[in-house]
């Protein structure tokens, strides 16, 4: 964990967070940063229970038995997301943050790509958040309480790297739809940014291939991946009450790849 987080204290106390993909990698960072800062949070994975269960382990021991639960569920599933956020308004009482943090990265050339695929990331990507979304939001407008939701989008989309149509597509409709949502969701106090990393220092799955020559060290003005760390930073600054007043941004986090 990062030393870094008693600067704040337990300042998100009370609340409670929903963190999907959590299992691993920069998931795994946002639910232990999270915590750090008081939260109480719920770590979503799809099939690595090993995984989902280790996150929740690291953080009771640290925070105390019942700060985290895990819950296995498919994003693209509605159903499977509505059991899930009813879940942890039951077992926690409320739910105040929200991080979509799904994603299925896929390298094919365009001529090769199926729709099959197509499908596939934009369902997980961009269908995922809305079933996310959708099940999260009537709780925190009921809570009356405001509430945070960060999306997790990725530089592909602005770089238009090769053999990533699906993905800059999912990517550039999520973007778009959490500059719709921060819109619909101010009056209830909810608000709605997006985080897009660069080239991270994580564990690749096999089927995402090689990381894109436009993201290698030499086309990154700071020379270097970034860090799961400095992704999740980024995530837990946006939950803070320092944060209150920004919505509907999407923050780049990519050592400088690319500066618009």
């Amino acid at each position: 964990m990062s030393g870094q987080s008693g600067i704040y204290g337990n300042v998100l106390a009370g609340q409670v967070a929903v963190i999907t993909g959590a299992g691993k990698n920069i998931g795994r960072q946002i639910a232990l940063y999270l915590a750090e800062v008081g939260a109480q949070i719920a770590v979503n994975g799809l099939s690595d229970k090993a995984a989902v269960d280790s996150v929740v382990d690291e953080i009771n021991r640290a925070h105390g038995q019942g700060t985290a639960r895990g819950y296995m569920a498919d994003v693209t599933d509605g159903a499977a997301v509505k059991g899930t956020m009813d879940s942890v308004v039951r077992d926690f009482g409320r739910l105040d943050i929200l991080v979509s943090n799904p994603a299925m990265r896929r390298q094919t050339p365009f001529p090769q790509m199926t729709f099959e695929e197509w499908t596939q990331v934009l369902n997980v990507a961009l269908n995922g958040a809305f079933h996310c979304i959708s099940n999260a939001v009537p709780h925190m407008i009921a809570g009356g309480r405001g509430g945070r939701i960060v999306t997790m989008s990725g530089v592909s989309t602005r770089l238009g790297t090769k053999n990533r149509a699906h993905v800059c597509a999912a990517k550039g409709g999520l973007e778009g739809f959490t500059h719709g949502l921060a819109m619909d969701l101010a009056e209830h106090n909810i608000t709605v940014n997006s985080v897009s990393p660069g080239a991270i220092d994580t564990v690749r799955g096999a089927a995402a291939g090689a990381l894109p020559g436009t993201l290698g060290t030499e086309n990154i003005p700071l020379r270097r991946k970034g860090r799961p760390e400095e992704i999740a930073g980024m995530v837990r600054h946006l939950c803070l009450p320092d944060a209150d007043y920004i919505t509907g941004q999407v923050i780049q986090v990519n050592g400088g790849v690319y500066l618009a």
